[in-house]
Protein backbone atom coordinates (compact mmCIF):
# COMPACT_ATOMS: atom_id res chain seq x y z
CA UNK A 1 0.00 0.00 0.00
CA UNK A 2 1.27 3.50 -0.88
CA UNK A 3 2.23 5.67 2.11
CA UNK A 4 -0.42 8.24 1.21
CA UNK A 5 -3.11 5.58 1.60
CA UNK A 6 -1.69 4.67 4.99
CA UNK A 7 -1.68 8.27 6.20
CA UNK A 8 -4.94 9.42 4.60
CA UNK A 9 -7.48 6.57 4.53
CA UNK A 10 -9.64 6.18 1.42
CA UNK A 11 -7.44 8.54 -0.59
CA UNK A 12 -8.42 8.07 -4.28
CA UNK A 13 -5.77 6.50 -6.46
CA UNK A 14 -5.68 9.51 -8.81
CA UNK A 15 -4.76 11.77 -5.89
CA UNK A 16 -2.08 9.31 -4.75
CA UNK A 17 -0.55 9.29 -8.24
CA UNK A 18 -0.61 13.10 -8.37
CA UNK A 19 1.11 13.32 -4.99
CA UNK A 20 3.86 10.92 -6.04
CA UNK A 21 4.39 12.80 -9.31
CA UNK A 22 4.45 16.15 -7.51
CA UNK A 23 7.07 14.89 -5.07
CA UNK A 24 9.33 13.81 -7.91
CA UNK A 25 8.90 17.17 -9.65
CA UNK A 26 9.85 19.27 -6.64
CA UNK A 27 12.98 17.44 -5.53
CA UNK A 28 15.31 19.49 -7.79
CA UNK A 29 13.82 22.82 -6.66
CA UNK A 30 14.02 21.73 -3.03
CA UNK A 31 17.80 21.50 -3.51
CA UNK A 32 17.78 25.18 -4.52
CA UNK A 33 15.85 26.04 -1.36
CA UNK A 34 18.49 24.22 0.71
CA UNK A 35 21.17 26.53 -0.72
CA UNK A 36 19.02 29.61 0.00
CA UNK A 37 18.46 28.50 3.60
CA UNK A 38 22.20 27.99 4.07
CA UNK A 39 22.97 31.51 2.81
CA UNK A 40 20.31 33.13 4.98
CA UNK A 41 21.29 31.10 8.04
CA UNK A 42 24.87 32.32 7.61
CA UNK A 43 23.64 35.93 7.44
CA UNK A 44 21.52 35.62 10.58
CA UNK A 45 24.27 33.77 12.46
CA UNK A 46 26.74 36.52 11.58
CA UNK A 47 24.30 39.15 12.89
CA UNK A 48 24.11 37.36 16.25
CA UNK A 49 27.87 36.97 16.48
CA UNK A 50 28.72 40.52 15.39
CA UNK A 51 26.24 41.96 17.90
CA UNK A 52 27.69 39.85 20.72
CA UNK A 53 24.46 38.21 21.87
CA UNK A 54 24.73 36.71 25.36
CA UNK A 55 22.41 34.93 27.77
CA UNK A 56 22.04 38.16 29.72
CA UNK A 57 20.07 39.54 26.79
CA UNK A 58 17.27 37.05 27.43
CA UNK A 59 16.36 38.59 30.80
CA UNK A 60 12.73 39.63 31.35
CA UNK A 61 11.74 43.29 31.63
CA UNK A 62 8.42 44.66 32.86
CA UNK A 63 6.62 47.96 33.35
CA UNK A 64 8.09 50.67 31.18
CA UNK A 65 10.92 48.45 30.02
CA UNK A 66 13.65 51.01 30.78
CA UNK A 67 17.25 49.82 30.46
CA UNK A 68 16.27 46.60 28.68
CA UNK A 69 19.65 45.72 27.19
CA UNK A 70 18.24 42.57 25.63
CA UNK A 71 15.59 44.50 23.73
CA UNK A 72 18.19 47.01 22.55
CA UNK A 73 20.48 44.21 21.42
CA UNK A 74 17.60 42.55 19.55
CA UNK A 75 17.02 45.81 17.67
CA UNK A 76 20.68 45.67 16.64
CA UNK A 77 20.56 42.02 15.58
CA UNK A 78 17.52 42.63 13.37
CA UNK A 79 19.17 45.67 11.81
CA UNK A 80 22.32 43.69 11.03
CA UNK A 81 20.41 40.69 9.66
CA UNK A 82 18.33 42.92 7.37
CA UNK A 83 21.15 45.22 6.26
CA UNK A 84 19.71 48.32 7.94
CA UNK A 85 21.06 51.14 10.12
CA UNK A 86 18.63 50.62 12.99
CA UNK A 87 15.80 48.42 14.16
CA UNK A 88 12.67 48.61 16.28
CA UNK A 89 11.50 45.15 17.39
CA UNK A 90 8.63 45.15 19.88
CA UNK A 91 5.96 42.81 21.17
CA UNK A 92 3.82 45.97 21.43
CA UNK A 93 3.21 45.74 17.67
CA UNK A 94 -0.06 43.81 17.39
CA UNK A 95 0.31 42.86 13.72
CA UNK A 96 2.14 43.50 10.49
CA UNK A 97 -0.49 46.08 9.60
CA UNK A 98 0.25 47.86 12.89
CA UNK A 99 3.98 47.96 12.11
CA UNK A 100 3.37 49.23 8.56
CA UNK A 101 0.91 51.87 9.78
CA UNK A 102 3.45 53.04 12.35
CA UNK A 103 6.07 53.38 9.63
CA UNK A 104 3.70 55.32 7.37
CA UNK A 105 2.74 57.76 10.12
CA UNK A 106 6.44 58.20 10.91
CA UNK A 107 7.32 59.00 7.30
CA UNK A 108 4.39 61.31 6.43
CA UNK A 109 3.07 64.66 7.62
CA UNK A 110 -0.10 66.64 6.78
CA UNK A 111 0.08 67.94 3.22
CA UNK A 112 2.30 65.08 2.03
CA UNK A 113 1.37 62.56 -0.63
CA UNK A 114 1.68 58.78 -0.28
CA UNK A 115 2.12 56.82 -3.51
CA UNK A 116 1.47 53.09 -3.78
CA UNK A 117 3.78 51.63 -6.41
CA UNK A 118 1.97 48.36 -7.15
CA UNK A 119 -1.73 49.17 -7.31
CA UNK A 120 -4.08 48.75 -4.38
CA UNK A 121 -2.43 47.56 -1.14
CA UNK A 122 -3.69 44.71 1.01
CA UNK A 123 -7.26 45.12 2.25
CA UNK A 124 -6.45 46.02 5.87
CA UNK A 125 -4.06 48.79 4.76
CA UNK A 126 -6.87 50.45 2.82
CA UNK A 127 -8.38 51.38 6.18
CA UNK A 128 -5.05 52.78 7.39
CA UNK A 129 -4.76 54.95 4.31
CA UNK A 130 -8.32 56.02 3.59
CA UNK A 131 -10.49 54.82 6.48
CA UNK A 132 -12.87 57.02 8.41
CA UNK A 133 -11.24 56.91 11.87
CA UNK A 134 -7.59 57.75 12.51
CA UNK A 135 -6.45 57.18 8.93
CA UNK A 136 -3.80 59.02 6.94
CA UNK A 137 -6.60 60.75 5.03
CA UNK A 138 -7.97 62.15 8.30
CA UNK A 139 -4.55 63.71 8.89
CA UNK A 140 -4.62 65.46 5.52
CA UNK A 141 -2.31 63.11 3.67
CA UNK A 142 -3.06 62.67 -0.03
CA UNK A 143 -2.95 59.25 -1.60
CA UNK A 144 -2.34 57.94 -5.10
CA UNK A 145 -2.13 54.44 -6.56
CA UNK A 146 -0.03 53.64 -9.60
CA UNK A 147 -1.97 50.91 -11.45
CA UNK A 148 -0.16 47.80 -12.53
CA UNK A 149 0.53 47.23 -16.21
CA UNK A 150 -1.81 44.86 -18.07
CA UNK A 151 0.70 42.05 -17.40
CA UNK A 152 0.39 42.77 -13.63
CA UNK A 153 3.91 44.17 -13.28
CA UNK A 154 4.89 47.50 -11.77
CA UNK A 155 4.75 50.44 -14.17
CA UNK A 156 8.16 51.86 -13.27
CA UNK A 157 7.82 54.87 -15.58
CA UNK A 158 4.45 55.79 -14.05
CA UNK A 159 5.95 55.46 -10.55
CA UNK A 160 8.73 57.85 -11.52
CA UNK A 161 6.19 60.34 -12.86
CA UNK A 162 4.09 60.10 -9.67
CA UNK A 163 6.99 60.77 -7.30
CA UNK A 164 7.94 63.92 -9.22
CA UNK A 165 4.84 65.68 -7.84
CA UNK A 166 5.81 68.45 -5.42
CA UNK A 167 3.97 66.93 -2.44
CA UNK A 168 5.22 63.36 -3.01
CA UNK A 169 6.90 62.27 0.21
CA UNK A 170 6.63 58.49 0.58
CA UNK A 171 6.58 55.61 -1.90
CA UNK A 172 4.91 52.47 -0.56
CA UNK A 173 5.93 49.09 -2.02
CA UNK A 174 4.03 45.96 -1.04
CA UNK A 175 6.26 42.98 -1.65
CA UNK A 176 3.68 40.20 -1.35
CA UNK A 177 0.67 39.66 -3.60
CA UNK A 178 -1.99 40.25 -0.93
CA UNK A 179 -5.42 39.06 -2.08
CA UNK A 180 -4.53 39.43 -5.75
CA UNK A 181 -3.04 37.30 -8.49
CA UNK A 182 -0.12 39.56 -9.30
CA UNK A 183 3.29 38.05 -8.69
CA UNK A 184 5.07 39.14 -5.51
CA UNK A 185 7.86 41.62 -6.13
CA UNK A 186 11.37 40.26 -6.03
CA UNK A 187 14.09 42.18 -4.22
CA UNK A 188 15.63 42.86 -7.65
CA UNK A 189 12.35 44.38 -8.86
CA UNK A 190 12.08 46.44 -5.67
CA UNK A 191 15.61 47.68 -6.34
CA UNK A 192 14.60 48.75 -9.88
CA UNK A 193 11.59 50.67 -8.56
CA UNK A 194 13.68 52.38 -5.87
CA UNK A 195 16.36 53.44 -8.35
CA UNK A 196 13.79 54.90 -10.74
CA UNK A 197 12.00 56.72 -7.92
CA UNK A 198 15.23 58.17 -6.54
CA UNK A 199 16.31 59.38 -9.98
CA UNK A 200 12.97 61.18 -10.29
CA UNK A 201 12.88 62.46 -6.69
CA UNK A 202 16.07 62.03 -4.62
CA UNK A 203 14.19 63.01 -1.45
CA UNK A 204 11.46 60.36 -1.67
CA UNK A 205 11.16 58.02 1.31
CA UNK A 206 10.63 54.38 0.37
CA UNK A 207 8.70 52.09 2.72
CA UNK A 208 8.41 48.37 1.98
CA UNK A 209 5.78 46.03 3.40
CA UNK A 210 7.94 42.93 3.79
CA UNK A 211 5.28 40.56 5.15
CA UNK A 212 5.62 36.97 3.88
CA UNK A 213 8.89 37.84 2.12
CA UNK A 214 11.56 37.63 4.82
CA UNK A 215 14.27 35.05 4.08
CA UNK A 216 12.59 33.92 0.86
CA UNK A 217 15.50 35.49 -1.04
CA UNK A 218 19.15 36.03 -0.17
CA UNK A 219 18.65 39.80 0.34
CA UNK A 220 16.09 42.02 2.06
CA UNK A 221 14.74 45.41 0.92
CA UNK A 222 17.19 47.47 3.06
CA UNK A 223 20.04 45.85 1.15
CA UNK A 224 18.77 47.60 -2.01
CA UNK A 225 17.96 51.01 -0.56
CA UNK A 226 14.58 50.82 1.22
CA UNK A 227 14.37 53.51 3.91
CA UNK A 228 11.90 51.61 6.09
CA UNK A 229 10.99 47.93 5.98
CA UNK A 230 8.18 46.59 8.14
CA UNK A 231 6.73 43.22 9.05
CA UNK A 232 5.25 40.86 11.61
CA UNK A 233 7.02 38.51 14.00
CA UNK A 234 4.25 35.93 13.69
CA UNK A 235 5.19 35.57 10.05
CA UNK A 236 8.59 34.51 8.70
CA UNK A 237 11.05 36.30 11.04
CA UNK A 238 9.50 34.88 14.22
CA UNK A 239 10.40 31.34 13.20
CA UNK A 240 7.06 30.02 14.40
CA UNK A 241 7.84 30.60 18.09
CA UNK A 242 7.63 34.39 18.54
CA UNK A 243 4.37 34.85 20.49
CA UNK A 244 3.49 38.25 19.00
CA UNK A 245 5.10 41.47 17.77
CA UNK A 246 6.47 43.23 14.75
CA UNK A 247 9.57 44.97 13.47
CA UNK A 248 10.68 48.06 11.61
CA UNK A 249 14.21 48.35 10.23
CA UNK A 250 15.80 51.07 8.16
CA UNK A 251 17.30 54.54 8.35
CA UNK A 252 18.11 55.45 11.95
CA UNK A 253 16.25 58.79 11.89
CA UNK A 254 13.10 57.23 10.49
CA UNK A 255 13.23 54.30 12.91
CA UNK A 256 13.47 56.80 15.77
CA UNK A 257 10.40 58.62 14.42
CA UNK A 258 8.59 55.29 14.21
CA UNK A 259 9.42 54.62 17.87
CA UNK A 260 8.01 58.03 18.79
CA UNK A 261 4.87 57.14 16.85
CA UNK A 262 4.53 53.73 18.50
CA UNK A 263 5.07 54.99 22.04
CA UNK A 264 5.39 58.76 22.56
CA UNK A 265 7.62 61.65 21.47
CA UNK A 266 10.52 62.05 23.86
CA UNK A 267 10.27 58.42 24.97
CA UNK A 268 10.62 56.60 21.69
CA UNK A 269 12.79 53.48 21.62
CA UNK A 270 13.70 53.66 25.33
CA UNK A 271 10.55 51.78 26.36
CA UNK A 272 8.61 48.63 25.55
CA UNK A 273 9.05 45.79 28.05
CA UNK A 274 9.78 42.35 26.63
CA UNK A 275 7.64 40.66 29.34
CA UNK A 276 9.77 37.54 29.16
CA UNK A 277 9.52 37.10 25.38
CA UNK A 278 13.10 38.04 24.48
CA UNK A 279 14.45 34.49 24.40
CA UNK A 280 11.66 33.44 22.03
CA UNK A 281 12.22 36.47 19.76
CA UNK A 282 15.96 35.79 19.50
CA UNK A 283 15.49 32.08 18.96
CA UNK A 284 12.66 32.66 16.49
CA UNK A 285 14.87 34.89 14.35
CA UNK A 286 17.65 32.31 14.48
CA UNK A 287 15.26 29.58 13.31
CA UNK A 288 13.57 31.78 10.70
CA UNK A 289 15.71 30.86 7.65
CA UNK A 290 15.12 27.13 8.20
CA UNK A 291 11.41 27.43 8.98
CA UNK A 292 10.90 29.69 5.95
CA UNK A 293 12.65 27.08 3.83
CA UNK A 294 10.25 24.40 5.08
CA UNK A 295 7.28 26.57 4.19
CA UNK A 296 8.75 27.23 0.73
CA UNK A 297 9.17 23.52 0.08
CA UNK A 298 5.59 22.90 1.16
CA UNK A 299 4.36 25.62 -1.19
CA UNK A 300 6.30 24.15 -4.09
CA UNK A 301 4.80 20.71 -3.47
CA UNK A 302 1.31 22.23 -3.24
CA UNK A 303 1.80 24.04 -6.55
CA UNK A 304 2.97 20.90 -8.35
CA UNK A 305 0.25 18.74 -6.79
CA UNK A 306 -2.74 20.97 -7.49
CA UNK A 307 -1.51 21.76 -11.01
CA UNK A 308 -1.47 18.03 -11.72
CA UNK A 309 -5.06 17.86 -10.44
CA UNK A 310 -6.09 20.53 -12.96
CA UNK A 311 -6.24 23.67 -10.81
CA UNK A 312 -4.63 27.00 -11.63
CA UNK A 313 -1.72 27.78 -9.31
CA UNK A 314 0.41 30.88 -8.86
CA UNK A 315 3.35 30.63 -8.83
CA UNK A 316 4.18 27.36 -10.52
CA UNK A 317 6.24 24.89 -8.52
CA UNK A 318 9.47 25.74 -10.35
CA UNK A 319 8.97 29.50 -10.67
CA UNK A 320 11.13 31.97 -8.76
CA UNK A 321 9.54 33.02 -5.46
CA UNK A 322 9.70 36.19 -3.41
CA UNK A 323 7.13 35.32 -0.76
CA UNK A 324 5.56 32.28 0.90
CA UNK A 325 2.06 32.60 -0.51
CA UNK A 326 0.76 29.86 -2.78
CA UNK A 327 -2.42 30.80 -4.65
CA UNK A 328 -4.72 27.95 -5.70
CA UNK A 329 -7.59 28.93 -7.99
CA UNK A 330 -10.67 26.95 -6.94
CA UNK A 331 -13.14 28.64 -9.32
CA UNK A 332 -16.24 28.51 -7.10
CA UNK A 333 -17.17 29.69 -3.59
CA UNK A 334 -17.89 26.06 -2.66
CA UNK A 335 -14.40 25.06 -3.74
CA UNK A 336 -12.74 27.84 -1.76
CA UNK A 337 -14.73 27.05 1.37
CA UNK A 338 -14.13 23.30 1.10
CA UNK A 339 -10.38 23.84 0.61
CA UNK A 340 -10.05 26.05 3.68
CA UNK A 341 -12.21 23.78 5.82
CA UNK A 342 -10.01 20.83 4.84
CA UNK A 343 -6.86 22.70 5.85
CA UNK A 344 -8.46 23.40 9.23
CA UNK A 345 -9.21 19.69 9.63
CA UNK A 346 -5.53 18.98 8.92
CA UNK A 347 -4.34 21.34 11.67
CA UNK A 348 -2.77 20.32 14.99
CA UNK A 349 -4.92 22.83 16.90
CA UNK A 350 -8.70 23.29 16.58
CA UNK A 351 -8.96 20.60 13.92
CA UNK A 352 -12.57 20.11 14.99
CA UNK A 353 -13.49 23.73 14.22
CA UNK A 354 -15.34 24.48 10.97
CA UNK A 355 -14.37 27.90 9.55
CA UNK A 356 -17.05 29.84 7.69
CA UNK A 357 -16.86 33.08 5.67
CA UNK A 358 -17.54 36.18 7.75
CA UNK A 359 -17.34 39.97 7.54
CA UNK A 360 -13.89 40.58 9.00
CA UNK A 361 -12.94 44.15 10.01
CA UNK A 362 -10.88 45.82 7.30
CA UNK A 363 -12.15 43.66 4.42
CA UNK A 364 -14.74 44.52 1.76
CA UNK A 365 -15.86 40.92 1.12
CA UNK A 366 -16.58 37.98 3.43
CA UNK A 367 -13.35 36.17 4.21
CA UNK A 368 -12.79 32.56 5.20
CA UNK A 369 -9.72 31.79 7.26
CA UNK A 370 -8.35 28.40 8.28
CA UNK A 371 -5.58 28.52 10.84
CA UNK A 372 -5.24 25.81 13.45
CA UNK A 373 -2.11 27.42 14.85
CA UNK A 374 -0.27 27.33 18.15
CA UNK A 375 -0.03 31.14 18.02
CA UNK A 376 -3.20 32.99 17.06
CA UNK A 377 -2.98 34.40 13.54
CA UNK A 378 0.52 33.02 12.94
CA UNK A 379 0.97 33.03 9.17
CA UNK A 380 4.29 31.18 9.29
CA UNK A 381 2.28 28.26 10.62
CA UNK A 382 0.10 26.60 8.03
CA UNK A 383 -2.99 28.57 7.09
CA UNK A 384 -5.35 29.06 4.16
CA UNK A 385 -7.65 31.97 3.59
CA UNK A 386 -9.26 34.10 0.94
CA UNK A 387 -12.05 36.56 0.21
CA UNK A 388 -15.22 34.97 -1.13
CA UNK A 389 -15.16 36.75 -4.47
CA UNK A 390 -14.23 35.70 -8.01
CA UNK A 391 -12.00 33.96 -9.00
CA UNK A 392 -12.30 32.25 -5.58
CA UNK A 393 -8.63 31.82 -4.75
CA UNK A 394 -7.27 30.10 -1.65
CA UNK A 395 -4.11 31.76 -0.39
CA UNK A 396 -2.17 28.89 1.18
CA UNK A 397 0.90 29.85 3.18
CA UNK A 398 3.29 28.85 5.91
CA UNK A 399 4.04 25.49 7.44
CA UNK A 400 6.55 24.82 10.19
CA UNK A 401 7.38 21.52 8.46
CA UNK A 402 7.03 20.58 4.82
CA UNK A 403 5.47 17.29 5.88
CA UNK A 404 2.53 19.06 7.50
CA UNK A 405 1.96 21.12 4.35
CA UNK A 406 1.98 18.00 2.19
CA UNK A 407 -0.50 16.17 4.42
CA UNK A 408 -2.80 19.21 4.46
CA UNK A 409 -2.64 19.53 0.67
CA UNK A 410 -3.66 15.89 0.25
CA UNK A 411 -6.45 16.29 2.80
CA UNK A 412 -7.74 19.30 0.84
CA UNK A 413 -7.71 17.37 -2.45
CA UNK A 414 -9.46 14.45 -0.80
CA UNK A 415 -12.19 16.72 0.58
CA UNK A 416 -12.65 18.43 -2.79
CA UNK A 417 -13.05 15.04 -4.45
CA UNK A 418 -15.52 13.82 -1.81
CA UNK A 419 -17.62 16.97 -2.33
CA UNK A 420 -17.70 16.46 -6.10
CA UNK A 421 -15.73 19.67 -6.72
CA UNK A 422 -12.65 17.80 -7.95
CA UNK A 423 -13.46 15.36 -10.74
CA UNK A 424 -10.97 12.51 -10.95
Amino acid sequence: MNIWNQLIPDCPEAIVRAADAALERVRPVWAQVDELVLRNQARVLAAFQEAGVSEVHFTESTGYGYNDIGREKLDEVFARAFGAEAGLVRIQFASGTHAIATGLFAALRPGDRLIAAAGAPYDTLQQVIQGTVGSLAEWGIAYEEVPLRPDRTVDVEAVAAAVRKPDARCLFIQRSRGYSLRAPLTVAEISTVIRAAREANPGITVLVDNCYGEFVEAQEPPHVGADLTCGSLIKNPGGGIAPTGGYIVGRADLVERAAAQLFAPGIGPEVGPNAGANRLLYQGLFLAPHVTGEALKGAQFTAAFFALLGFGVRPGYDEYRSDLVQAVELGTPEGLIAFCQAVQKASPVDAHVRPEPWAMPGYDDPVIMAAGTFIQGSSIELSADGPVRPPYVAYFQGGLTREHVMLAALRAANELAAAGILTL
